[in-house]
Formats: structure tokens, sequence, C-alpha cells
């Protein structure tokens, strides 16, 4: 296997006190951290000691899990990261927003917000939703069918960068002598009438310093995988096994350079759980200490869920029900649903030992072991074409974050993988990718007939 000349990128995924579900009941834990922005101010600077590329913030429009098992409650994200923003200098801000229950104007505006609050370092994680629970709180009575939510969140994108090149670069000219603030023939109405929406524009934000937020997309679907090959920059993806990962790779650049992009402009990032410890005897007793904590019933219920199944139907000490139904008749997280169902397959486990393997990671690789160990794991991927990086899931924040800086990063730069300072100042910058080009092939300016 030979090594790779580029460098990782790193993000750090926050979520709470940590990923692992249990990990709030750990007497270190703040069990009031979810909601509470000095915490994520900390991690922030955390993340950006060790130069990593961006904080990652998850999101869905509805209540994720049973607010009595967990802490259930979540700062928006644009909001949140609007405050690190002041708090960091160089780290990027990727947060999450969906094209299901958004519109794209207020959405545009707010990720070009964003950039400019930050100054270029914003990136927009695109989700389409899945979930009956979120679908209930914009009346509807279930999740839409999984190819239109597709369709949708392609139209949006379109609306979305072309309302963020409604203003060009030079459209501003703050000319005080002559009155004039901007060149209006720079100011372009967008006009654009489509199946889901109508928007006349311009934005009311001028250009954004990266010309287009990074575009970062989370699915494995086909239609996911689809989407992303035509504007995804970064895609955050779950894969338990280094050949599923090779595979997944090849075939996302694959179908990327079928859309005439080069396969370097779009950055593949599994998602790792590392349980660190000095020794490994210290990582398995971290581990085993947080699966201790995990409450059976609760998470057989939040499986049934996904399965669409009666909870009754799962025996914690037996396999999977044999007669589970097949990804085509799921609408929501098809490629979650996949991945879990083959881990517990291939691996022959109970339904006990699915929970104890999704607990930390909801169906991401989880790794235990020693520095050393973690940063070997991450080599392999990344040098056997499985991984552009990771989004690294602390099980425990903060200290789980703090082992992976401190003790992880350190082995990655002197190995020469991982940057020893940041090198630009945008997100675009970090990510070696370039600022995007007007996408108003035919423009107009603002008040002129289209």
């Amino acid at each position: 296997m030979s090594k790779r000349a580029e460098k990782l990128h790193l993000n750090a995924f926050l979520m709470g006190v940590g990923h692992h579900e249990a990990a709030w009941r750990l007497p270190e834990s703040d069990p009031y951290a979810s909601w509470d922005v000095e915490h994520f101010r900390n991690l922030a600077r955390i993340a950006e000691r060790g130069r990593l590329d961006s904080l990652f913030l998850a999101d869905s429009p509805g209540l994720m899990g049973d607010p009595a098992r967990r802490p259930g409650g979540r700062l928006e994200p644009t909001v949140l990261l609007t405050a690190l923003a002041g708090a960091t200098e160089h780290i990027g801000l990727i947060g999450t927003a969906s094209t299901s229950y958004d519109e794209p104007y207020n959405l545009a505006r707010r990720f070009a917000s964003l950039d400019h609050v930050s100054g270029g370092r914003a990136g927009w994680n695109i989700v389409t939703t899945a979930g009956a629970d979120a679908a209930r709180n914009f009346g509807l009575d279930d999740t839409p069918p999984h190819k239109e939510r597709y369709e949708r969140a392609d139209e949006f994108l379109t609306v979305s960068t072309r309302l963020w090149d409604s203003w060009t670069d030079d459209a501003i000219v703050a000319d005080k002598d002559a009155g004039v603030h901007a060149d209006s023939a720079k100011v372009r109405g967008i006009d654009h009438a489509g199946r889901f929406f109508r928007v006349a524009g311009p934005l009311n934000v001028p250009r954004p310093p990266q010309g287009h937020p990074l575009l970062v997309q989370a699915g494995s679907s086909e239609d996911g995988k689809a989407f992303a090959a035509r504007w995804a920059e970064a895609v955050f993806t779950a894969q338990q096994t280094l050949e599923e990962a090779r595979a997944f790779y090849a075939d996302l650049k694959k179908r990327a350079v079928a859309h005439g992009r080069d396969p370097r402009g779009i950055k593949i990032l599994p998602g790792i759980v590392p349980v660190i410890g000095d020794t490994e005897a210290e990582a398995e007793e971290l581990e085993r200490e947080l699966d201790r904590l995990i409450s059976p019933e609760f998470a057989k219920r939040q499986l049934a869920r996904l399965f669409r199944i009666s909870s009754d139907a799962l025996d914690l000490d037996g396999p999977l029900p044999d007669d589970l139904p097949s990804e085509d008749e799921i609408e929501g997280s098809k490629s979650r649903y996949t991945l879990i169902v083959e881990l517990a397959r291939r691996e022959k486990l109970t339904v006990r030992q699915l929970i104890g393997r999704l607990g930390g990671g909801r169906g991401h690789r989880t790794f235990t072991g020693t520095p050393v160990q973690v940063a070997d794991a991450i080599e392999e991927w990344f040098d056997g074409d499985a991984a552009d990086g990771f989004n690294i899931m602390p099980p425990v924040l903060p200290s789980g974050l703090e082992a992976f800086v401190d003790k992880v990063v350190p082995i990655l730069q002197e190995r020469g993988r991982f940057r020893t300072e940041y090198t630009g100042g945008t997100l675009r910058d970090h990510y070696g990718l370039p600022r995007p080009a007007d996408s108003l092939a035919a423009p107009h300016a603002l008040g002129a007939s289209a």
C-alpha cells in the first residue's frame, strides 16, 4: 500500500457531551452541556488547537431520541456556529440544515451571513431529513418519498447557488463622492420558477467571502450518491469495513468524474469513533464502562423504530428477525438501515450485541485502542483509498476530543500526514478547494426585464 502525498482532512463532529449514547451518565459529564455555549466554545478551541479542518454540527427539525433517556435538546447550528466564529480564528464551521423543511432564500441567507461573520469559514451539510416526527412538525403525516426529497434538494441547491451569485464580487463600489454604493447592474435577480420553488432574487446579502459556503452532504443511498456527485465538495459517510469504504470511495469519485468534475474536488470523510486509552486495557475499560450504562430496552425501541417493526419483535439475546423490511420499503435513512442490517448479519450479532456496537456511533466505525493504534487505523484507510480524511466523533466530550487532539494528532503530524499550522484563511483553503465561479450564465440587472 503506497503512501499518499496529500494531507489528511479531519473534522471534529461535536454532539453534546459525546457520541456514545450513555456519555451523559459518566461522573465527569455535564448533563446540561448540549445547550451551553461555553461548553461548545471550549470544544471549538480544543479542535482549533489541533489544527483540525472544521467543526461539524448535526441537526434535525425534530426531537432526536427520547429526552427521558438521554439529552435531546440542541441549539440551532447556524446560531451556535456564529457564536463559535467569535471564539475561534481559523477552524471551519459546518452546520446541518434540511432541504425538505426549509426554503432556499432563508437558508442561502443564513449561510451567506455565517460566511461573512466568520471571514469565509462556513460550510453547509445538506440533508433531506428522514423521519415521521420531523414531517409532522411541518403539516405532513409522514416523510416525503425518498426520491422526491432528493429531487427537491437538487432544485434547492440550484436556487441557493444562484442566490449566492446574485451579487457579483465587485458589485459594491462604495463611491461616496458619486453617492453610489453598489452597481445595480451587478446585483441581479435569478427569476427561478421550478417544480418546487419560485424565487425572484436577488439575495439581500452580498456574495459570500468563499463565493459559496463549502457544500457537504451526508447520505450514502443511490439517490444520495447521485446528489453528492453533482453538488458535494465533502461527503460524510458511515462505513464499517475497509472493503466497503474503498468501494464507496471509488464509486463516488467515478460518479463525480461523470459530471465533469475533478475527483480531488470531492472529499470522502467517514465517521470514526475513537475510544482512546494510554494502553489497550485502558481504552477497553472505557468502552466497557460506557456500554454498561446503555439502557438496552430504550435502545431496542430505537432500533425497532428504524426497522419500522414492533419492539416486541426484537429479542435482546437473539438475532435480527429474518423478515425485516427490504431497503426499498424504507423511505428514510436507507443507507444507514442497510449498514446496520448487514453489520448484524455479517458478524452474527444478537440484538444486544448490535446495540452495543451502535451505542458509540449509530453505525459509524468505532475503534478502540492507543493513540498509535488510532493513528495507524486512520492511515490505513487514507492510504488504502478508502477516505480523504475523517469526521472524528469522540465518544465523550470534552475528554475524547482532548485525547485525540493532544495524543493522536501529534503522531499524524510527526508522520507528515496532517498540517502543523493553518496555511489559509477559509474553509476552502483548508480543503484545498477552489472558489466557485459565478453560476449565473446569463445574468440580468436588478430591475431589468428577464
